[in-house]
């Protein structure tokens, strides 16, 4: 879906605009949400469900897409929102990939593409008025017109907490290879920081976290400071998330590589983003590998492959 035109760099991204109805004792207001369209593989109707026993009330149940099992979960009962009575009117299914996981979700109406600046998506620090859901569920928020908020999903978070999603971070090899040096980690998932910090730290690095691509320039400008014309031979490797507010990942990389203090140090993507366009990007973005979160076996082998090239 959506526009591949979207230039490397450009920090945009576009959005699925789609609305979830809650009945409230005045009337009905209208949550407005987004998924990047870079996790959209299509929008559907309802489709005839085979419900599952013994699951959770928000799980409407599977059903076969091309000889693919898709469960599907209804994102209004999963936030504990009342529906309206005439909500499913309009419903629709936003088929999603991310992580290499195949998922439905029931919305109330899928209105809209739209395309935003990462620039003008700010962290979720605190998101009120969206029933059950916190802000740890929310990646970011940003003003559209008639001055309403667009809340985007984190639908990674969504989908661990249903149990249908677990990182890969036990298939560890039994040998890692190990390193000397730093790895700067851009997440603004602080347990993504986490994971991809406690892998880094196996294979002996020092660990430097950044939340978001401008925290991530910033930091690399203070380790120049610091390390001066040596910060090449001192920082080993990069490892970026991709959605992130403020400066995404490609944007970040863009100016890496156009830094001559910088240009030369290598850049592994970890992205929840699992198509293979994205991959593309990647590498146009001056990527060394594009790695989907978390797969603990070909994230130790490929940071070791590309640490050890920029070593040679």
């Amino acid at each position: 879906m959506g526009d591949n035109s979207l230039k490397v760099g450009s920090n945009e991204m576009e959005l699925v605009d789609f609305r979830i109805l809650k009945q409230e004792e005045d009337g009905v207001y209208e949550g407005i949400y987004g998924i990047n369209v870079s996790k959209v593989k299509e929008i559907i109707r309802i489709p005839d469900l085979t419900e599952l026993p013994g699951t959770p009330e928000f799980i409407e149940g599977i059903f076969d897409l091309r000889d693919v099992v898709i469960p599907v979960v209804n994102l209004a009962k999963w936030m504990g929102i009342e529906e309206p009575e005439n909500a499913k009117a309009n419903a629709r299914i936003i088929i999603t990939e991310f992580n290499n996981v195949l998922i439905g979700f029931v919305v109330h109406e899928a209105r809209r593409i739209r395309r935003i600046s990462w620039s003008e998506i700010e962290p979720a620090t605190f998101v009120s008025g969206t029933g059950a859901l916190d802000s740890n569920k929310i990646t970011g928020v940003t003003k559209i017109e008639g001055d309403n908020v667009l809340l985007i999903l984190d639908l990674e978070s969504v989908v661990q907490d249903l149990g249908l999603y677990e990182p890969d971070t036990d298939n560890v090899p039994q040998e890692i290879e190990t390193f000397s040096g730093l790895a700067l980690v851009l997440d603004d998932s602080s347990t993504a920081r986490k994971i991809v910090k406690e892998a880094l730290i196996k294979m002996g690095f020092k660990v430097v976290e950044a939340m978001d691509g401008e925290d991530g320039l910033q930091k690399l400008s203070g380790l120049y400071e610091t390390y001066g014309e040596h910060l090449s031979q001192t920082l080993k490797i990069i490892i970026s998330d991709v959605e992130m507010p403020k400066m995404d990942g490609f944007h970040f990389a863009a100016n890496v590589k156009d830094d001559e203090r910088f240009k030369s140090i290598p850049i592994v993507f970890n992205s929840s983003i699992s198509d293979h366009f994205s991959e593309g990007r990647g590498v146009e973005a001056g990527g060394e590998a594009y790695l989907v979160k978390f797969q603990a076996s070909s994230f130790y082998d490929e940071v070791a492959r590309v640490v050890r090239a920029h070593m040679k």
